[in-house]
């Protein structure tokens, strides 16, 4: 496609969440998401990226990352230029996943072939409760507890409180925690042994990143996945002794590509693999699908957390999510 040129566009979009999202950092009732509409007059290739204040990202400056760096991917439609122009984040996921999308329209083959996996398969999702108070967590645990997998959100007093209720509201359900960097060195290890014993399988990013040397010396008592302490392939050298899992997700690697090579690299490195995403729609949730097969975790439940999402849409029946159709993504 190097001689190719298309044009870019990109649009914000809102859709509102279905009640509220609330992690140990605050809450939000709507999902403010930029998709990337690239075009040669017959065909379009789209990708959606879901800017995040945690890592200094607003809907505008994205938007006006995209605009700058659109003329450049008009005249030369190309991922692995693409790398080397723009720094990872939401902005290059939504140009590199958009690239992807129109690369199998014009070559006509889908992008699951191109990753080999042709026989894509649909992957269990976690589905995430919002931080609230233990009794508010179980009653949203006992409205999930037929889905196989809960994530729920931490970070703050009476989590172990919490934990128990939704153990107990959900007592058939695997538990994934995530403390979004609410955990302290002072309550790190109580926390551990209240999870291990209450039968958690993974427990997300406790401490803030960068202040996390801890968990060097402590016991996993239950592994420990990297999240907002892992972006793209060159943090993984500094996961080292500290993480048992990496969590990758598209809008802090910059797009697919990076995330197929940074899933890779930690699979060398040892780390078990959870494919999360932010809450967006079934476009943004596309190319992790493919990119989840075979990863030890799956956190792609952003849709599901929409009052409605785009139309089409990937499927979900209960907690499976199936490979996007082409009329989606890919």
């Amino acid at each position: 496609m190097g001689a190719m040129k298309i044009t870019v566009e990109a649009i914000e979009e809102v859709y509102p969440i279905a009640g509220k999202f609330s992690i140990s950092r605050g809450s939000k009732t709507e999902a403010r998401v930029v998709k990337v509409i690239l075009s040669d007059g017959s065909r379009q290739g789209c990708g959606e990226c879901v800017p995040y204040a945690r890592y200094g990202e607003t809907v505008e400056a994205v938007l006006e990352d995209i605009r700058q760096n659109g003329k450049a991917i008009a005249e030369r439609p190309d991922r692995r230029t693409l790398q080397t122009m723009m720094k990872p984040g939401a902005a290059r996921n939504a140009l590199d996943c958009a690239l992807w999308d129109f690369e199998a329209k014009v070559l006509g083959i889908p992008v699951r072939n191109s990753l080999g996996v042709r026989n894509a398969q649909p992957v269990t999702t976690a589905y995430t409760l919002s931080m609230g108070t233990p009794d508010e967590m179980a009653a949203a645990a006992r409205a999930a507890s037929s889905r196989p997998l809960l994530k729920i959100k931490v970070g703050g007093r009476a989590d172990i409180e919490r934990v128990r209720a939704v153990v107990e509201a959900a007592p058939h359900s695997r538990i994934i925690l995530d403390a979004n960097e609410g955990w302290t060195d002072e309550n790190v290890e109580e926390n551990m042994a209240a999870a291990a014993a209450l039968g958690v399988v993974l427990i997300e990013q406790p401490l803030p990143a960068g202040n996390d040397a801890i968990l060097r010396k402590i016991r996993h008592l239950v592994p420990i996945c990297a999240d907002e302490s892992a972006h793209a392939s060159d943090s993984l050298p500094g996961l080292q002794d500290l993480y048992d899992a990496v969590n990758i997700k598209l809008d802090k690697t910059g797009g697919l590509t990076e995330a197929l090579a940074m899933r890779d690299k930690a699979r060398a490195q040892g780390l078990r693999i959870m494919v999360g995403c932010m809450v967006g729609t079934s476009l943004a949730m596309a190319p992790a699908v493919l990119l989840a097969q075979k990863a030890d975790f799956v956190d792609l439940d952003g849709p599901l957390l929409l009052e409605r999402d785009r139309t089409p849409g990937l499927r979900y029946e209960g907690s499976l999510v199936f490979p996007p159709e082409r009329e989606l993504w890919g």
